[in-house]
């Protein structure tokens, strides 16, 4: 008797899910189906899973496909499954490619492709709540977030959109896409929502269209470069009852949003100055964070990252805004930024850079503590909460899981969910954001130096 086992949450059974057993039992004479724990799913990450334990397996049960199912509980545990159960083959999904090769040793390891040309109105059944998203653009960001959105419930990600035929083809063969467009407004046909992941001039553009379609935009930072542009996105998505979300993936983080509250309750006294920088080294000057003509620099780059949490604290209203910029000498894009804002009774300064490399950490001062956080702090994590008396030192550990984008794309879904804009960013501090680039894009206030 050849003996198959395949593992997975099954939150929200659809015909994907059936389509994978169906294909597994086939390999065999008996199907063992491992479905995760609560737990399980919580310590690797997965989020936003909407059935208890309990109703999963019952989903399992009524397809009449698994002779057997067990609960998944513990990292590791595929192996003594196997050992125990006897397996010959090992099932899963070929978005999961090689990701289970170092079972190989123990059984046949078969990574099944996805099953093409699954209709889109089964998948958004309202009975299972499933949102079919599509990615606009095929390019670093996308290729993560493809990733990452293996960690979210209720969600499906495998329609994108590109110009380029012959790598859209790799991208879904590689990533087990569905399918990809070359024409937008088809392409939006098939798709409940988006995900913007193009250069950042080509944000607004894109965005607007699928606002007027009628579809939720998940849009990658900044949303625009300019304060009424983005302004426009949120009045669309307003008036047509959408969800316009801009992925900045850290304020979305478990860690963050308690930063954010200890740092407001007090126990710091009143905040008086936050530093928060943010660099990576680029050295391949042919990317598009060189490139001018698709908002190039490394304030558009990584500006939003420190300057959510600037606004988040101290708010959207400083009496004034400085620039300190070093310029890249053939494209005039800005290599180092130093943002200083001056508010009525704090300041606070955002330092970034594409070019340059220095300590990724953050520091909220108070006039009773202060608040560290190590690099890389955008990952929130772990910070430290210091007195002058070392003794009272206190410290706070929240797990940030992969990449982060999962975080971003559970509270998208949310909101959707909800009806409701997610309060982790709101629509003015996106807004306010695109205004200090926009700032900055314009030269006020600013002080330039040539390298």
């Amino acid at each position: 008797m050849k003996r198959v086992i395949t593992y997975g949450t099954f939150d929200l059974l659809h015909q994907g899910h059936i389509n994978i057993l169906k294909r597994a039992k086939a390999l065999g004479d008996y199907l063992i189906v491992g479905v995760t724990s609560e737990n399980y799913d919580t310590t690797r990450g997965k989020l936003n899973v909407a059935q208890s334990l309990v109703e999963r397996i019952e989903n399992v049960q009524k397809t009449g496909l698994a002779d057997e199912i067990i609960v998944e509980e513990y990292m590791g545990q595929k192996i003594s499954d196997i050992k125990k159960y006897k397996i010959d083959i090992f099932v899963i999904g070929s978005d999961w490619q090689n990701k289970f090769d170092y079972l190989k040793p123990f059984c046949d390891v078969v990574y099944l492709p996805r099953t093409k040309g699954v209709s889109s109105t089964e998948l958004r059944n309202e009975q299972n709540k499933i949102l079919r998203l599509g990615i606009v653009g095929n390019g670093r960001i996308a290729k993560r977030f493809i990733k990452e959105s293996k960690f979210v419930s209720g969600v499906d990600v495998d329609v994108v959109y590109g110009r380029n035929p012959q790598k859209l083809e790799e991208l879904c063969l590689n990533y087990g896409l569905e399918k990809y467009y070359t024409d937008y407004s088809k392409f939006l046909n098939d798709v409940d929502a988006v995900y913007v992941a193009l250069p950042h001039t080509l944000h607004y553009e894109y965005s607007k269209q699928a606002l007027l379609a009628g579809k939720h935009v998940l849009c990658e930072k900044p949303i625009t470069l300019e304060e009424e542009k983005t302004k426009e996105l949120f009045d669309i998505a307003h008036e047509k009852g959408l969800i316009l979300q801009e992925a900045i993936k850290t304020v979305y983080a478990p860690c963050f949003d308690k930063l954010i509250s200890i740092a407001q309750s007090g126990i710091i006294g009143e905040i008086k100055d936050i530093d928060a920088t943010f660099t990576k080294l680029i050295t391949d000057k042919s990317l598009r964070e060189f490139n001018p003509e698709l908002g190039g620099g490394s304030l558009t780059e990584l500006g939003s990252y420190p300057l959510s949490l600037i606004t988040k604290l101290l708010g959207t209203h400083p009496e004034k805004i400085e620039y300190t910029a070093m310029l890249e000498p053939k494209n005039n894009i800005d290599l180092m930024n130093k943002v200083t804002m001056f508010y009525p009774n704090a300041v606070a300064t955002a330092n970034v850079g594409i070019g340059i490399k220095k300590e990724g950490n953050c520091v909220i001062s108070g006039t009773e503590g202060y608040i560290y956080i190590p690099a890389p702090w955008w990952k929130t994590e772990y910070f430290e909460i210091r007195f002058e008396d070392l003794n009272k030192t206190q410290k706070v550990f929240v797990k940030f899981d992969g990449d982060g984008l999962r975080y971003e794309l559970a509270e998208f879904l949310k909101s959707i969910n909800t009806h409701k804009q997610s309060y982790k960013l709101s629509d003015k501090e996106s807004i306010f954001i695109s205004k200090v680039i926009e700032q900055f894009k314009k030269k006020k206030n600013s002080v330039f130096y040539i390298v």
